[in-house]
């Protein structure tokens, strides 16, 4: 089953041929050894676009060629899958670590802040949270440092105006929002 030396055409029979021969086989290779039919199709199909690729190095008896081929496809599927396992679990600790801190604290700035739209929640999260600048802020949400800004200026303004709601009928706006201005100063490259 040599790779014909002629025009595309007798390599793509070539490859009709090939995966006609033997699929079945690198087939049921890969599902004696991958958790689900999908993970094996895969391997499979991969190993016939790796037989294309380098049709040119797949000997006359290619069966074992092509086993070889699934056996490493099978071994970098499983390092992938190590790997992505590893993250996973990392970011569940990460993730649970961060929910203890951030929704633990179910004070009036926490209320405040899940009232607001959530554009509003992410602009403020990544600058407080996050400790982005202007710039990287706009890079994360695709928008100009200008607009970054301005959007994040509206954001705080209406972040004060919940908290205000939260002080509760003891103080007065004017009292509050004075309060709140002498003690919220706003950084000029947050």
């Amino acid at each position: 089953m040599g790779v014909p030396e002629s025009p595309p055409m007798d390599a793509a029979r070539w490859l009709a041929a090939l995966f006609e021969a033997h699929e079945r086989r690198v087939l049921a290779y890969a599902l004696r050894r991958t958790a689900t039919e999908a993970d094996a199709e895969d391997i499979a199909a991969e190993t016939f676009v790796v037989a294309w690729r380098r049709r040119r190095e797949v000997p006359d008896d290619a069966l074992p060629w092509l086993l070889g081929v699934a056996r490493r496809l099978l071994a970098n599927q499983r390092r992938g899958q190590g790997r992505r396992a590893g993250l996973f679990a990392r970011l569940v600790q990460q993730r649970s670590e961060v929910a203890a801190v951030s929704v633990g604290d179910e004070g009036p700035a926490i209320r405040a802040l899940v009232r607001l739209s959530p554009s509003d929640q992410e602009l403020l999260r990544l600058v407080a949270w996050e400790e982005l600048d202007h710039r990287s802020i706009g890079l994360a949400l695709g928008i100009s440092e200008n607009a970054v800004a301005i959007r994040l200026h509206r954001a705080r303004q209406r972040f004060r105006d919940e908290l205000l709601k939260e002080s509760g009928p003891s103080r007065t706006s004017t009292q509050a929002k004075g309060n709140l201005n002498g003690a919220v100063q706003e950084q000029p490259n947050d």
